[in-house]
C-alpha cells in the first residue's frame, strides 16, 4: 500500500497533478490524501482571542476548504472509480511546509505530489515557490506535474548524477518502485567537465550499478555542458517521461544552488520530475 499526499489549492494545475498520480498508480493500492492548508495573510494569535468575529471567518475558511476537498473526491470516485485507491481529506489551519512534514510523518509518506508551472502572474509565482519549497525542505520523495502535462506511460526515466555520493537503498526504492510500474528504462547521466572519475565516484557508480541490476538502464557521459543544457539536450535525443534528481542539502548554497537548478529545469523541460532527499 502506497500513502501519496497530493496537497491541492484546488487550481486547474493542482487538478492536473491529481489526475497524473492517479492514473500512474492505478493499478497499484494506494491511500490518497488531498491536503488543502490556508492561513490569513497576517495573523496574530492575541487579536483572534480578543475578537470573536474572527472565528467566524475562520470557519468559513474552513468550510469552504472542506468543501472544496469533497468537491474533489467526489469527482476522483467518479471520474475514476479506482478500488484499489482510497482517499482521504485533510484541511488545515497551517502554512504549507510545515504541514507536510507532520503529515510526512504521521501517515508514513511514500511521495508527495504538487502541480508546477512558469511564473506569469501572482498566483503562479505563490504556487510555484510553494512547490520549490517543498522539493527542497520536505525529506521525502517529491514528484512535480509541469501544468497540462498529459498522462503518458513511462518509457524512459533519466537519472541525472555526479557519482559523488554512495548509493543506499532507501534512496534508490522510491526511484525504482515508480519505474516497475511500467518497466521503464533508466537513462543513468553523468556531467562532466573532462575529468576521469575519481576512485570514490567509480565505487559509487558501481553500486548504482547494482542497486538498478534488476531493472533495463543505460549510462551515458556529457562533457562540457551545465545541468540544465545536459537534460535538455538529452531530451531532444530522447523523449524521457520523467526526470529524477538527487538533493544532497548540505550546505546553504548547494541548497541555493538546487533551487536555481530546479527553477531553470522546470522553466524549460515540460516534463514530470522525481526529487529524493538522500537523508532517510
Amino acid at each position: 500500500m502506497k500513502n501519496i499526499l497530493v496537497p491541492t489549492d484546488f487550481s486547474k494545475n493542482s487538478w492536473n497533478a491529481i489526475t497524473y498520480v492517479l492514473q500512474l498508480f492505478k493499478h497499484e493500492d494506494s491511500r490518497f490524501y488531498l491536503l488543502n492548508t490556508y492561513t490569513p495573510t497576517v495573523y496574530h494569535i492575541e487579536y483572534v482571542l480578543r475578537e470573536s468575529a474572527q472565528f467566524g471567518m475562520y470557519n468559513v475558511v474552513r468550510e469552504n476548504a472542506l468543501n472544496e476537498l469533497n468537491y474533489f473526491k467526489t469527482r476522483i470516485e467518479k471520474e475514476f472509480n479506482n478500488p484499489k485507491h482510497t482517499i482521504e481529506t485533510i484541511a488545515a489551519f497551517n502554512s504549507l511546509v510545515p504541514e507536510i512534514k507532520t503529515i510526512v510523518e504521521d501517515k508514513h509518506i511514500d511521495y508527495v505530489v504538487m502541480g508546477t508551472k512558469g511564473a506569469t502572474g501572482a498566483k503562479e509565482i505563490l504556487f510555484g515557490s510553494n512547490t520549490v519549497h517543498v522539493l527542497t525542505d520536505v525529506n521525502c520523495p517529491v514528484l512535480a506535474i509541469p501544468n497540462n502535462f498529459e498522462f503518458e506511460p513511462l518509457h524512459e526515466v533519466l537519472f541525472t548524477t555526479d557519482y559523488g555520493i554512495s548509493y543506499k537503498p532507501y534512496q534508490i526504492k522510491p526511484i525504482i518502485d515508480i519505474i516497475s510500474l511500467t518497466n521503464a528504462r533508466v537513462n543513468i547521466l553523468h556531467l562532466t567537465y573532462g575529468y576521469d572519475l575519481s576512485e570514490f565516484q567509480k565505487r559509487n557508480k558501481k553500486i548504482l550499478d547494482g542497486h538498478f541490476k534488476k531493472i533495463t538502464h543505460l549510462f551515458h557521459n556529457v562533457s562540457n555542458q551545465t545541468v540544465e543544457e545536459g537534460i535538455t539536450n538529452f531530451q531532444l535525443k530522447t523523449r524521457i517521461n520523467l526526470l529524477v534528481m538527487l538533493k544532497n542539502k548540505r550546505s546553504f548554497f548547494e541548497n541555493l544552488f538546487f533551487k536555481n537548478t530546479i527553477n531553470q529545469i522546470g522553466f524549460h523541460l515540460n516534463v514530470p520530475f522525481l526529487v529524493i532527499p538522500t537523508l532517510p
